[in-house]
């Protein structure tokens, strides 16, 4: 049962899967629905401080190097094309953009890139990390609720 939920818990941390990927192998494991959500949520959340303390200083030091340097400028550019959608879309209301943009679960979405845009464009830290928490527990009730078959249950009744 611990490797099982070792398991969603480390898919949960990887770059573009987080937790959105997580939650439904969590189902298919048999896991139960609650304790999935949590573990996936801390999982998903644990790399966000350290994204945006430090991503963009190593991005940055890296876009120049032979061996990752197309790597680097990648999420470089990645992370500030979403940063500057994000900005132009939301103006003031950046931190309610940042919660959706992580929040609803489509693909290069997540707590990861949002939390990369966020620093690029020097959202504070605190603001960030908030923005992204409950982006993040959205994703999961969205994931949760699509896991359990409650949108197709939806589909079928209308």
């Amino acid at each position: 049962m611990l490797t099982k939920y070792l398991t969603i818990f480390f898919i949960s941390m990887v770059p573009l899967i987080e937790l959105r990927g997580a939650i439904p192998v969590s189902q298919g494991l048999g896991l139960p629905i609650v304790s999935s959500y949590i573990t996936c949520i801390i999982g998903n959340m644990i790399p966000v401080p350290i994204i945006y303390l430090f991503a963009r200083k190593v991005l940055e030091w890296g876009q120049d190097k032979k061996v990752i340097g197309s790597i680097c400028s990648f999420f470089l550019v990645k992370g500030s094309k979403a940063g500057k959608k994000l900005e132009e879309k939301a103006g003031k209301g950046l931190f309610l953009a940042l919660l959706l943009f992580v929040g609803i679960p489509l693909p290069g979405t997540g707590a990861w890139t949002g939390t990369l845009a966020a620093s690029l464009l020097n959202m504070k830290f605190k603001d960030t990390v908030i923005a992204v928490s409950l982006g993040v527990l959205l994703a999961g009730v969205i994931m949760m609720l699509a896991s359990l078959g409650i949108f197709g249950a939806v589909g079928a009744i209308s």
